[in-house]
């Protein structure tokens, strides 16, 4: 029979699974003998049975009470008692980190009789009281879904009216009076009294914690650290222990090293007299963890000692929450530390260097697309010597952001649909702000430490922060804020550095970041492991050398077509468009043979040996005709054509579905001058470069869009003839490559035939993903955004590869091109060349390399090492 409960005596962090992170968590550390307040775990499985039935089975109930009695028993307290009341705690704890995204009660059994009883057993009124008000507060927010801003303006008035500055200020009788007005927010918004009886309340606790797994905020974490729905939440159920009893008590987050930047050395906050969603959700902001070694000595020394275990035990960076209740510590919680890419790596080099994990655990350890984070740019440090810092707080996220001021989140989520780029302003942020994060360049909170929601989320995602900065006055109703007097509206023009704090009221350039030191011995470690090649798509000699800086081991796609915009060659192309006959065609594309030679001559300087895969000309030709009238009057003006040509021509052009019409192999069939003209920029070039540099060149010339094999056939044809005929010319020879890439399905499942011509396959899988499913990629957006909402999709094809589908066309493609050509090339050149997840299937499917956009060649280099780990952990 399934067990669904455990306590914390009897699970493992190898349960991880099944107690989820938290519980998995408070087990191995009481496994280990460290000082953790005792408890129990509801597991995942029954999270999953409460999604499926909206309640909890009668046994389950039956085993949360049998272990509520084992509680009592080791506390020595009980359940709902007058005189000496347990209370507990009620946290959820997924396998995978979701900090701040479900939902916690303290305090829980407090009730209008237990309070005395409490006040009496602890002789301390005060704390009583002050633990009954945060009970009814985050038990009426979670459980009972009551705004939590209506208890807000009840705490915050009886603070203004008794002229209390800070929570700690107020009386027991003030607290009496926020518990009473507590009460009558409960009744007036649900018409009922606040639910007194313990039991009661522990069940409707551990309901919301299930509940809360589907609310929005977590959804929508969960899709975009791709966590998968059905790993369901587990409940902790745990004697509370309290660092609100006064100035001998205490409460911290805290992580074994910085999640900044990696630095050796205990890194957190810690806040006197309060309870742990204090320091978390920003209430208050904290004192650094070193001061308290000054008020605390001993139980410093003892939590620095803990640390060290913990690090050990693990072997990997610690998060942890931790209460002094009187003096004596307890710890509540350890995780892997959510850390910055720049931290993420030091820690990973630092623990490599120190012994404790081996360069294969480093590479694992690293999420790739957190990589994301050191590509981001910093401000110029010479417009940054003359900016003059309005404001400093704490450096919680690094990065530089600038931006338009805008204070809610749906606003930052509206603006940056609008293309804007905006700095997200709050009080402190709530997990109800997370859409917004996401919108945002950067974050700047007035209230909030380094282990506040706003920093640990930020830091998660790569974003800019600024937290805790108090010099600031937000006034989110009237969307200002205020700096030293003066007041900066909506729209105001910002610029903030997560780095060392500094806020500026005004924009300042920012500059691609250098990638080097710690950086660069992990991904040198990733080179060593990876059995997969790294190429970018490249269309210009500036990208190219972005590219090869980031490792780029050759270019897989050179659009030619983006060379032929430019506005001294956009009325070239127009004109073999306009052409009546071969002959003037041939004529306007000599128009356009320099420029197209020059091109691959930068490219290929950039490249030296590296091989480059240019594709011919793509688009249809519609797409570079005049798009409104003065464009087609100055066509007529420099070329003598008539604009009635022009019109006419711009009508035969006209395609319902130009994706699916006349473009890609099929211009180069109908048109063979166009390849003639493309194939001669690319071979001469090259050899241009050859005999300037000594460097082999290697252009692998790849032909758009077959579907048919014979189209192939005669475009290579075409190809070939042309080289054989420079070659003879010049005298000159050098090794090229004809090839396609397998777009159209219809080219997948003839991959064989196609491979008699083709010496390489190269998949383009945007267009692929397109036709196999029948969507078009620039106008499903918003269906497919709807479908990964609802659960018809798990996730966007178009960002990552759908293996169960794409993947079998691709595989099936392999294979064929293998059976016809076994030493056949095979790479992906679409957008999936640079998803971790889509670089794993294609190490699987036997690809040689991917191809990806240049910023995401470091990122693609790291996933590539892990695809190749991962996959031969699993032949083992």
């Amino acid at each position: 029979m399934e067990k669904f409960v455990y306590s914390f005596n009897e699970g493992s962090q190898d349960m991880k699974n099944l107690l989820g992170g938290k519980g998995a968590g408070l087990a191995e550390m009481t496994k280990i003998g460290l000082p953790v307040p005792f408890g129990f775990t509801i597991t995942t499985s029954a999270c999953k049975i409460y999604s499926d039935k909206g309640k909890l089975d009668d046994e389950i109930i039956k085993d949360v009470y049998a272990h509520l009695e084992e509680l009592e028993q080791v506390a020595g307290k009980k359940f709902g008692d007058d005189k000496n009341p347990l209370l507990v705690s009620v946290r959820s704890g997924a396998p995978i980190s979701m900090p701040g995204m479900m939902d916690t009660i303290l305090n829980l059994g407090l009730n209008d009789v237990s309070v005395e009883g409490l006040a009496k057993k602890t002789e301390n009124d005060r704390f009583a009281y002050d633990s009954y008000r945060r009970f009814i507060q985050m038990f009426g927010d979670v459980v009972m879904e009551i705004d939590k801003k209506k208890f807000d303006e009840v705490f915050d008035g009886q603070k203004k009216k008794v002229g209390a500055e800070f929570d700690v200020d107020l009386t027991t009788e003030d607290l009496k009076a926020i518990i009473d007005g507590y009460k009558k927010v409960v009744k007036k918004e649900l018409g009922r009294d606040f639910p007194q009886d313990p039991m009661d309340q522990l069940m409707e606790a551990i309901n919301a914690v299930f509940r809360s797994w589907n609310n929005d905020r977590a959804i929508l974490y969960r899709k975009l650290n791709d966590i998968p729905d059905s790993l369901g939440t587990a409940v902790n159920v745990q004697s509370m222990v309290f660092g609100n009893t006064g100035n001998n008590s205490g409460t911290g987050v805290a992580f074994t090293r910085s999640p900044v930047n990696g630095e050796n050395r205990v890194f957190g906050e810690f806040l006197v007299n309060a309870q742990g969603e204090d320091v978390v959700a920003g209430i208050r902001t904290p004192q650094p963890i070193a001061e308290m070694k000054e008020a605390f000595p001993d139980v410093y020394r003892q939590f620095d000692e803990v640390a060290h275990i913990l690090e050990n035990h693990y072997k990997d960076m610690q998060d942890m929450e931790f209460t002094v209740e009187d003096g004596k510590l307890f710890m509540l919680q350890t995780r892997s530390g959510k850390r910055t890419a720049a931290a993420a790596i030091k820690v990973a080099v630092d623990m490599v260097n120190d012994g404790l994990i081996t360069k294969e655990e480093a590479i694992m350890r690293i999420e790739p697309d957190q990589i994301n984070q050191l590509l981001h740019p910093n401000f110029d440090p010479a417009e940054l010597s003359s900016a003059k810092a309005i404001a400093k707080g704490l450096p919680a996220s690094p990065g530089a952001a600038t931006g338009q001021l805008v204070f809610h989140a749906e606003d930052a989520a509206e603006w940056k649909k609008d293309g804007k780029k905006v700095i997200l302003v709050r009080e402190e942020t709530s997990p109800e702000d997370l859409a917004g994060m996401v919108a945002a360049e950067g974050i700047l909170t007035a209230r909030g430490g380094m282990t506040s929601h706003a920093a640990v989320v930020a830091r998660g995602m790569g974003k800019c922060c600024v937290a805790g900065c108090s010099a600031i006055i937000v006034d989110e109703e009237s969307r200002t804020m205020k700096v030293s007097g003066k007041v900066y509206k909506e729209g105001d023009k910002f610029s903030i550095n997560g780095t060392d704090g500094s806020v500026y009221a005004e924009e300042i350039k920012t500059i691609p970041p250098e990638l080097s030191g710690n950086f660069a011995t992990v991904i040198g470690w990733a080179d060593d492991i990876r059995q997969i090649g790294i190429r970018t798509n490249a269309d210009n000699p500036r990208d190219a050398k972005q590219a090869v800086d980031f490792g780029a081991e050759g270019i897989g796609l050179c659009r030619t077509e983006h060379m032929f915009f430019e506005d001294e060659r956009i009325p070239k192309i127009r004109r073999m468009i306009l052409a009546d006959t071969e002959e003037e065609r041939r004529e306007a594309l000599k128009g356009l043979l320099p420029y197209q030679t020059e091109d691959f001559r930068e490219i290929y300087k950039v490249m030296g040996e590296r091989p480059v895969t240019i594709r011919l000309l793509d688009p249809p030709l519609h797409e570079f005709l005049p798009h409104n009238e003065a464009e087609r009057k100055q066509l007529c003006e420099q070329f003598n054509i008539p604009m009635e040509v022009i019109e006419k021509k711009t009508i035969e052009l006209h395609e319902f579905n130009p994706m699916l019409g006349h473009r890609g192999c099929r211009l180069a069939v109908t048109y063979p001058e166009i390849a003639e003209m493309q194939t001669t920029a690319i071979i001469n070039a090259a050899l241009d470069v050859k005999k300037e540099t000594g460097i082999d060149i290697k252009p692998e010339i790849m032909v758009p869009l077959v579907g048919i094999p014979n189209e192939l056939k005669q475009v290579k044809k075409t190809i070939d003839e042309t080289i054989k005929k420079i070659f003879e010319e010049r005298g000159e020879k050098l090794d090229y490559l004809v090839g396609t890439m397998i777009e159209i399905p219809r080219a997948a499942l003839l991959a064989d035939e196609i491979a008699e011509d083709a010496e390489f396959f190269s998949f383009g899988t945007n267009d692929l993903t397109q036709m196999g499913f029948g969507f078009s990629r620039d106008d499903t957006g918003k269906i497919i955004s709807e479908y990964v909402d609802r659960g018809v999709l798990e996730e966007d094809p178009f960002q990552s590869l759908d293996q169960h589908g794409i993947g079998k066309l691709v595989e099936f493609a392999v294979q064929g091109g293998k059976k016809t050509r076994p030493n056949i090339k095979l790479g992906i050149c679409g957008e999936h060349g640079g998803d971790p997840k889509s670089i794993e299937f294609c190490y699987r499917a036997g690809l040689n390399y991917v191809s990806c956009s240049p910023f995401r060649v470091p990122i693609a280099r790291l996933a590539a090492a892990q695809a190749t780990l991962r996959n031969s952990e699993n032949k083992n």
